[in-house]
């Protein structure tokens, strides 16, 4: 009898096996600078990444690198902005001889148009698709908080950390870190408001009006198809969330520094500096925990945190093989590619990866 089911047994486990995730390197570890293939390129401390409308892959680079790169269908990298030198130069020209200060992420607008979090600049710029021309929408030549109710051109932000779009990509959203708000541009008037924090430390009370309560440091955000948007806090090893009635409460995190939890409740599960965070096509979130080198997702169905990758540890090991056994080094990007597919941004690897599921 035993030997009659073994057949069905070893065939059932290959099919598993044929079917688990695997982890594999898109970009990265190489020693060229452009217009290679992008496995044979090095990157400088990449942050972020993103796809156009058309499927390209692009990247930015933080203080390290100053540059924004694409992938093209074939496969060869191709630098797109950026000189590689710090500074806040070149609005009005084409964006390669353009300079940039800690681009921490971008958006990909619906034209395929680029707009940056030139964070360490506090400024929003934009890339034209069409011309490669760069131009700053909104901040100034010195951080402070100011705008508000009117037009983006006249803001000021202390260090816009992130910027994410909303689903139907009319509004867009600011982490405006060291003004501890929230901030959002309506595409379409160019009306700049703050929706969560009103500028005191604090970890706001679960129910509180969003507007009107404390934040520690919003590092990240990302709104969802409900209306609502969530809120990562680095220092604060927490996940919030507002809903469309502008309601804040707290989804994951416990608060401490840890990386426990996992397969259990959000809301006691420990984080160590999360720094981002991306929707799935579940709704599900996916979270940066970069202190931890770990990619986790949050269900708000369930209220369940579970791991995605990354041991915990800090290495560069375990690429093409399970996700749960590769090491990360301070991941800061995660996202979910046109294939479905998640792409790891493991930035002090100086490396994409890539999820295949």
């Amino acid at each position: 009898m035993m030997r009659r089911f073994l057949p069905l047994v070893l065939f059932t486990c290959a099919a598993a096996f044929a079917h688990a995730d695997k982890i594999v390197l898109v970009a990265g570890t190489g020693t060229a600078e452009k217009d290679v293939p992008a496995a044979q390129c090095a990157l400088h401390e990449p942050f972020c990444t993103e796809f156009t409308p058309e499927g390209d892959m692009v990247i930015d680079e933080m203080e390290h690198g100053n540059r924004v790169l694409k992938v093209g269908k074939d496969g060869i990298l191709h630098v797109i902005a950026g000189t590689g030198a710090k500074g806040a130069t070149g609005d009005g020209g084409p964006a390669t001889a353009a300079t940039f200060n800690g681009i921490h992420n971008f958006v990909v607008l619906r034209n395929g148009d680029l707009l940056l979090a030139d964070s360490f600049n506090s400024l929003l710029r934009r890339i034209e698709a069409r011309t490669g021309v760069v131009t700053t929408v909104a901040g100034g030549a010195k951080k402070g908080f100011a705008g508000d109710g009117g037009p983006a051109k006249d803001a000021l932000f202390s260090t816009l950390i992130e910027i994410a779009l909303n689903p139907a990509g009319t509004k867009l959203y600011c982490a405006d870190i060291g003004n501890r708000r929230v901030r959002c541009i309506d595409l379409a008037t160019n009306i700049i408001t703050t929706v969560a924090g009103n500028g005191k430390a604090g970890v706001p009370a679960d129910g509180a009006e969003a507007v009107n309560a404390s934040l520690l440091d919003p590092r990240a955000v990302r709104p969802d198809a409900e209306g609502g948007f969530y809120i990562l806090e680095r220092n604060g090893n927490a996940l919030r969330y507002v809903d469309a009635a502008g309601k804040i409460k707290t989804v994951v995190g416990t608060g401490a520094k840890g990386l426990s939890g996992d397969g259990g409740p959000g809301l006691q599960a420990t984080m160590n500096g999360p720094k981002y965070i991306a929707l799935d096509r579940d709704g599900s979130v996916l979270i940066a925990d970069a202190e931890n080198h770990v990619i986790r997702r949050y269900s708000p169905k369930t209220g369940l945190i579970t791991r995605v990758t990354g041991t915990g540890k800090p290495g560069n090991g375990g690429l093409n093989g399970d996700p749960l056994q590769c090491q990360l080094r301070r991941p800061h990007g995660v996202t979910v590619g046109p294939d479905g597919a998640l792409y790891i941004t493991d930035s002090y690897n100086d490396r994409i990866l890539k999820i295949e599921r």
